[in-house]
């Protein structure tokens, strides 16, 4: 095959996945605490193509000795970027932003039988009936996750009148009777490596199977924080950090560059049929 056209064919599909993950990031806009992806390109491999033979011929050259033949570009790294969204005022009690970009929330999640730990940013909770005591409600996300303290799954008396939640976590309700009453801890994990979570959907992340392989152990990736540490605000959701201006620049960015590879394999089309209609 032509190496122009394997060059450009290669790279197209690369610039495809890039595409990919623009998309991805646009249609989460809106989507409360999502955390853009952003790709980057590296080289692949090239040849090396010395077609001077006379190394007289050199003397003086400036440039590399041959040609340096490349097999095109493929995505390095989509990397996660964690920084601070906007914050939105929603004046809910359930409503948490957090206010520290490596801070997440821990929820549990059940699969196939068993709770595992996820990561969240996602700050919109609800109350949820506790099926097994009818005098508490669970506090838990959108999906019907259970948001986890420090000794795990938070509840709230059943009859409560107001839920208060202070910048520390802290959780305290007003009970219909005028008492108030501490109802819990908001525990939150520092992210110290966001690039080894991994994206598992409903707006979670998760550690990936093959962290030991990786050289990781959790506690690398894995903080938690004291309640003085935490910084949340009531009645308020962290917005995605999505900038649609920017994700727009880069999709045409990347759209030329599809368009300038298209054109590549389209010209050495050309050139392979003049060779061969040469009588």
């Amino acid at each position: 095959m032509n190496t122009s056209m394997m060059t450009a064919s290669v790279t197209m599909g690369q610039l495809q996945k890039k595409m990919d993950t623009i998309a991805h990031n646009m249609a989460n806009t809106n989507t409360t605490g999502f955390k853009r992806r952003e790709a980057t390109f590296s080289d692949l491999l090239f040849q090396q193509v010395n077609n001077q033979t006379v190394p007289s011929m050199e003397t003086g050259r400036l440039t590399p000795n041959g040609i340096r033949v490349g097999a095109g570009a493929k995505i390095g790294q989509t990397s996660l970027r964690t920084e601070q969204g906007s914050i939105q005022q929603t004046d809910r009690p359930l409503d948490l932003a957090i206010q520290n970009p490596s801070h997440f929330f821990q929820v549990e999640v059940s699969n196939n039988g068993e709770s595992e730990v996820r990561y969240t940013r996602d700050g919109a909770f609800y109350f949820s009936q506790n099926p097994n005591n009818p005098d508490v409600l669970n506090v838990v996300t959108g999906q019907g996750h259970q948001l986890l303290g420090p000794n795990g799954p938070i509840t709230v008396p059943a009859d409560h009148s107001e839920v208060q939640i202070d910048e520390n976590g802290r959780i305290s309700v007003i009970l219909r009777d005028g008492t108030t009453a501490p109802a819990g801890q908001v525990e939150l994990v520092r992210v110290q490596r966001p690039q080894i979570l991994e994206q598992i959907g409903e707006n979670l992340f998760g550690l990936p199977d093959n962290l030991i392989e990786q050289g990781y152990v959790p506690a690398d990736i894995l903080g938690v924080i004291g309640a003085e540490q935490a910084s949340l605000k009531q009645g308020a959701l962290e917005m995605s950090n999505v900038d649609i201006g920017k994700e727009m620049s880069e999709m045409l960015l990347a759209q030329r560059s599809y368009q300038f590879n298209a054109r590549s394999i389209s010209t050495a089309d050309q050139m392979m049929g003049l060779v061969n209609s040469i009588r």
